[in-house]
């Protein structure tokens, strides 16, 4: 997800769903776009805040450096003159008003509150009285400016980099978590559409039942959706969410797809997910509108691992969506088991590991049981020596339409180098790539085995007669 991270770091856990992560900002490209002064970017990089030569992210010196120093851009920007700039940025907060406005007064009451949840604010604020607000936009005016700037800034860079990568070839697929947090824009300017009382305290909240890797179930504790009153609406947040999306991605992976069929629900305030209960989701009916506004053939993909079932699989099929395929999961059963490469279908995308697994070096040395490690030296005719590029070339090999690799595997990184502990609350989402890291070997192996199987872009075929015309033509100017 490309959305502003919150406490804990996760972009799981995003203060809004549309808005974009100003973490991601290049100040350099501000500079040379004359959005910030040069002098400032100097000063900032000067300051004992930041913090540069870790290899992991550091977010709590991005909170302290990065963002005072996008705000003294912001109030340095003179939005009101004619010049191409400000009324580029005059065009960008009109066109995106109706999700913009909301965000940016949420933000800046945010700062008011000393970053206090929206349900500990003011009850003026937490139920959104209109005299409150309406004299809340008036007293934090440069705030709410700011904030519509960084995302003026975040979207036509994003926007410049997604053109140019399309431009190469490149398509960009990005997450979108089914649930969104419960402190967040998207919650506090639409409560009605989620499963709250009258005192906005979420009535239930999402998480997975028990199984054989957690005994209490995982408890996300994220407000559920009230789907009934979803539905009245013909879903229309929903499509205004994924339309944002596919603003800035091409296809969007759906997380907990399975949530659509059915979602565990659990009670406010219980301690661990044991007391949870299955409740069925929109199902067909909410996908259907979907294509009704997007379109038929929607650019998804279904996250469906964990807990799936045959309403699950029959809703993803119905649609033909691809789903996921594991390959650290494939090899502690027998050679029928659904994540092994020669059980693949097309339809699917197959990756060694997501951001919710080790890396692939790190799973087979610390993880994985010996049966398994076995299995995969037998399954591979490999030693274990090479074992992340072993797993590269057996997904590449697969005839699933895409397979994907984390950064992490291709640079043959061990679990150090691991993106996300689920449960762990502390610690994830900080492996820092740098581009030196990518070396020319490194880059030959990727060329060489992408073109082995055939997952280079695809080039343009010119048909005979068109082929033939234009060898006529050269033949003719030749003479």
């Amino acid at each position: 997800p490309l959305g502003p991270t919150s406490y804990g770091d996760s972009p799981y856990q995003s203060s809004s769903t549309f808005a974009g992560n100003p973490y991601l900002i290049s100040l350099d490209d501000m500079v040379s776009d004359g959005l910030m002064d040069r002098q400032l970017l100097i000063e900032a990089i000067g300051s004992p805040e930041f913090n540069a030569s870790s290899d992991a992210v550091d977010f709590g010196s991005l909170y302290k450096w990065k963002l005072p120093l996008l705000n003294k851009a912001a109030a340095q920007f003179d939005d009101k003159s004619d010049s191409v700039l400000a009324k580029e940025y005059r065009k960008f907060c009109k066109d995106n008003k109706n999700c913009l406005d909301d965000y940016a007064l949420f933000s800046a009451l945010k700062k008011k509150f000393s970053d206090k949840a929206w349900s500990e604010w003011p009850d003026e604020f937490k139920f959104r009285k209109d005299k409150a607000l309406r004299e809340a936009r008036q007293e934090l005016v440069s705030e709410i400016k700011g904030c519509n700037f960084i995302q003026w800034v975040f979207d036509r860079q994003w926007s410049k980099l997604r053109t140019y990568a399309n431009k190469k070839g490149i398509k960009i697929i990005g997450d979108l978590p089914i649930f969104v947090a419960m402190d967040s824009s998207d919650t506090w300017t639409n409560t009605a559409l989620f499963c709250f009382d009258k005192n906005l305290v979420p009535t239930a909240v999402a998480g997975v039942p028990p199984d054989g890797f957690a005994a209490d179930g995982q408890l996300w504790g994220n407000p559920l959706y009230n789907w009934e009153k979803m539905k009245k609406t013909g879903y229309a947040w929903w499509i205004e969410r994924l339309k944002a999306a596919l603003k800035r991605q091409d296809y969007v992976r759906i997380d907990h797809f399975r949530g659509f069929a059915a979602y565990w629900s659990v009670p406010f305030g219980e301690k661990t997910a044991r007391n949870g209960k299955w409740i069925k989701g929109p199902g067909a009916d909410f996908f259907k509108a979907i294509q009704k506004a997007l379109g038929k053939d929607l650019p998804i993909i279904a996250e469906d691992l964990g807990v799936i079932t045959e309403d699950v699989v029959a809703l993803r099929d119905g649609f033909a969506f691809p789903g996921m395929k594991i390959l650290q999961f494939a090899f502690g059963g027998g050679a029928q088991g659904e994540y092994l490469p020669h059980n693949y279908t097309a339809n699917c995308v197959a990756y060694t590991g997501t951001h919710d697994n080790n890396t692939s070096r790190g799973w087979y040395e610390n993880d994985a049981s010996e049966k398994e490690k076995d299995y995969l030296r037998r399954y591979f005719s490999t030693d274990g020596w090479d074992v992340a590029w072993t797993m590269i070339r057996g997904i590449f090999a697969s005839v699933a339409k895409v397979a994907i690799v984390p950064a992490q595997d291709l640079l043959s990184l061990g679990k150090e180098a691991r993106m996300n502990y689920p449960g762990k609350a502390r610690g994830n989402w900080s492996w820092r790539f740098r581009r030196e890291m990518f070396t020319p070997h490194i880059e030959w192996r990727l060329k060489e085995i992408t073109e082995t199987y055939g997952r280079e872009r695809e080039k343009k075929v010119v048909p005979q007669d068109e082929a033939y015309q234009k060898a006529a033509e050269a033949a003719s100017q030749a003479k």
